[in-house]
């Protein structure tokens, strides 16, 4: 059978999309966190080119399942396991507003684990270079992530959400909530510390995830999330601040440390050449 997803579905998320994405880099340019490495109009249009290529890779992928009878992309499969009442949250008889919450848990508990997947298992970690090649860290860099890594990541979503049978809403939500916070903590924007210091007792602050973004092996090795900050602390992989600060620190990958990455062929290019 089709999956006739929300007619508003793709609509709210690109309103968000874009909304978060002007207000970010708005605030960028107000309060910048560092001085960058290269100007917005050279590494813009190769990060926004990533995201526009991995939304039409996902989008067709959506439109095969579609045809096929096959969940290919998250809100399809909660769509599915509504229907079929499928998932560990159909067999609760808790309020909907509960099983909400659990289900954002879970998922976002999911999205971390696979980050952290993508740095421990070789053949993922030559996909998930392209995100930490960017030699400069803002808005878009939350943006520049491979297609394949975009396409497997959503796969994974997919199983996910069969097993749990969120409600369309809750992935929606989800995605959204997603792709704004990611947006937000790869931001290059100086937040009053004071702010920082409490926000990252619930969320992924851009001082936070920065860190992640290091050359140090011990630092990109931390900070994992993008939405809840819990896990890196429950898990022990949290690093409070950069041994060399967020002025001092070098972003990207030590062996990458050229002109190269602002380049979308060579982006493109890089999970199949190289070690």
């Amino acid at each position: 059978m089709p999956f006739d997803l929300p007619l508003n579905e793709p609509t709210l998320r690109l309103a968000a999309f874009v909304s978060v994405l002007a207000i970010v880099a708005l605030a960028e340019f107000l309060r910048p966190r560092r001085r960058k490495q290269f100007p917005r109009w050279t590494r813009w249009p190769t990060n926004l080119g990533m995201v526009a290529l991995a939304t039409l890779a996902v989008r067709l992928l959506s439109f095969l399942g579609g045809h096929v009878a096959l969940p290919m992309v998250a809100v399809a499969a909660a769509l599915l396991a509504e229907q079929s009442g499928w998932g560990l949250l159909h067999g609760l008889a808790w309020p909907l507003w509960l099983e909400a919450i659990l289900g954002f848990i879970a998922l976002d508990f999911a999205i971390w684990l696979a980050h952290v997947a993508s740095h421990k298992v070789p053949l993922l970690w030559r996909v998930h270079r392209v995100h930490h090649a960017d030699r400069d860290f803002d808005v878009t860099t939350a943006l520049r992530f491979h297609p394949i890594e975009i396409v497997l990541s959503m796969l994974y979503k997919v199983v996910w959400v069969l097993a749990l049978g969120p409600s369309v809403a809750t992935v929606i939500g989800f995605e959204v909530v997603l792709n704004a916070l990611a947006m937000v903590n790869h931001a290059n924007l100086a937040l009053p510390l004071p702010a920082d210091r409490l926000l990252r007792l619930l969320i992924v602050t851009p001082d936070m995830h920065r860190v992640h973004h290091s050359v140090r092996s011990s630092e990109h090795n931390h900070n994992f999330g993008f939405n809840l900050a819990v896990w890196d602390r429950v898990f022990g992989v949290y690093t409070d601040q950069p041994v060399d600060g967020h002025e001092g620190m070098t972003i990207g990958l030590m062996e990458f440390q050229t002109e190269a990455p602002v380049r979308l062929g060579w982006s493109l290019r890089l999970p199949f050449w190289g070690r």
